[in-house]
């Protein structure tokens, strides 16, 4: 079996991000949480649940945004779409219901 060149990269020297195999940055959420003083402590898997959360959350509406594009005939995502993709949903509506994305009030399809 003929040997590799370069060394490979153990699980030690790779961040956390990439170990969690996420694409927000872990460390990125760490320093969010140590700056807004959320706590006097915090768990070394508080960031990276957080950006996880954070992840799938975006994925999700990102998601519904692009189905409401393609159903309007559309082939971008704009800011309304994101807003009545969010207004559509239940659950999303009643997280960001206090949130302005677009200036826009969503209408009926």
């Amino acid at each position: 079996m003929p040997k590799k060149r370069g060394r490979e990269r153990s699980s030690r020297h790779r961040s956390s991000t990439a170990r969690a195999e996420l694409s927000f940055s872990v460390s990125h959420m760490e320093h969010l949480l140590l700056k807004g003083r959320y706590a006097q402590r915090l768990s070394s898997s508080a960031p990276v649940f957080l950006a996880a959360i954070i992840q799938d959350l975006t994925s999700k509406v990102l998601e519904l945004a692009g189905n409401e594009a393609q159903n309007s005939g559309q082939r971008y995502i704009t800011p309304k779409m994101v807003d009545m993709a969010i207004h559509n949903n239940a659950l999303l509506s009643s997280l960001f219901r206090m949130t302005t994305i677009s200036l826009e009030a969503p209408g009926p399809h």
